[in-house]
């Protein structure tokens, strides 16, 4: 097998790695995965170690030798957020040696490619948090911080499960409004009362991690019509629009057209009142925007952003995404 014309693309995220070793012709030599790789969450050693051995399993399956150096790493991780991050984490996958030319960014950057083709994009992943990226056709980028309510950041999916669980004791106490979230949240924990689930929650009772489960019951009870969840819906959906709005902004693209791909588990779940709002609210303030649901995997943007600079052809790349 020719060892020119292969990457090696990476989506790192907060609960699993993905890896996909592929050539310029679009073919998929390899494909593992394995636990986070977020810095933020095992720090860059350890995201480093672990990296570099998804990569040597790859390696192995595609029949490569050990010590073969590939020609570009496309790494995409989240935590990755700031600059000086993604030069600390450059300077470590460039000390590994894996390839001869590497890019290490944020992963929405690879959910963005993942969703489209165009040059001209914006991506906003609402997942366990949010977060933002644009690209122009020069290839400009526009990024938020994306460090939580330091830098201002609202909503995500673990944002929204506290607030269902906030609106819900102080609706069931006296202090805020009435709201059906009280006896969705009960009937959910099977507990007796909402203030049970705190105390329970507080004591190690019932797993805190578990209060994200009320993400999906925020939704629904917002699908019956209650002013507080939609309130809180609602919200969320003007924080993705502002978030692509002032990404458009800061590149010019607001009167362009592009391409605004919705990404991460609270938008892939393409909830009516939310997935609406959002649709409306982006083509009212971008009238040439499209917009789509990431339909695949975003580590098929890492590898496709290293088959755009090794100079492959739309129809490697159209191969690769049949391939994902």
């Amino acid at each position: 097998m020719s060892i020119e014309g292969i990457v090696v693309g990476v989506d790192g995220g907060n609960s699993k790695t993905d890896v996909v070793l592929a050539d310029t012709t679009g073919r998929v030599l390899a494909r593992t995965r394995g636990p986070a790789s977020s810095p933020h969450i095992i720090g860059v050693p350890a995201a480093m170690e672990l990296i570099g051995g998804l990569v040597a399993r790859a390696k192995s399956e595609a029949g490569l030798a050990a010590d073969l150096v590939l020609d570009r790493t496309e790494i995409y991780l989240a935590g990755a957020d700031l600059p000086i991050e993604v030069q600390i984490l450059t300077d470590a996958v460039t000390a590994k040696g894996w390839a001869r030319e590497n890019r290490v960014d944020n992963d929405t950057f690879a959910l963005m490619r993942a969703g489209t083709d165009a040059v001209r994009a914006i991506a906003v992943v609402c997942g366990a948090g949010i977060n933002c990226v644009g690209r122009d056709e020069t290839g400009r980028t526009a990024r938020f911080p994306a460090l939580g309510q330091l830098t201002g950041d609202w909503g995500g999916g673990h944002h929204l499960a506290t607030l269902a669980l906030w609106h819900a004791a102080r609706g069931e106490d006296g202090r805020g409004p009435a709201t059906k979230l009280v006896d969705a949240v009960i009937d959910h924990f099977g507990v007796d009362s909402v203030e049970a689930l705190g105390i329970a929650v507080h004591l190690g009772e019932i797993d805190a991690d578990r209060i994200n489960e009320l993400t999906p019951v925020l939704f629904t009870v917002a699908d019956i019509g209650d002013p507080i969840a939609l309130r809180v819906v609602s919200k969320q959906a003007n924080e993705v629009i502002a978030l692509a709005s002032v990404a458009a902004d800061r590149l010019d693209m607001r009167e362009q057209d592009l391409s605004v791909v919705l990404g991460g588990g609270v938008l892939a779940a393409r909830h009516p009142i939310l997935h609406e709002a959002i649709v409306s609210g982006i083509t009212a303030v971008m009238p040439l925007a499209e917009v789509t649901v990431l339909a695949q995997a975003p580590v098929t943007g890492a590898v496709l952003f290293g088959l755009d600079a090794l100079g492959a052809g739309s129809a490697a790349k159209a191969r690769l995404r049949t391939a994902l």
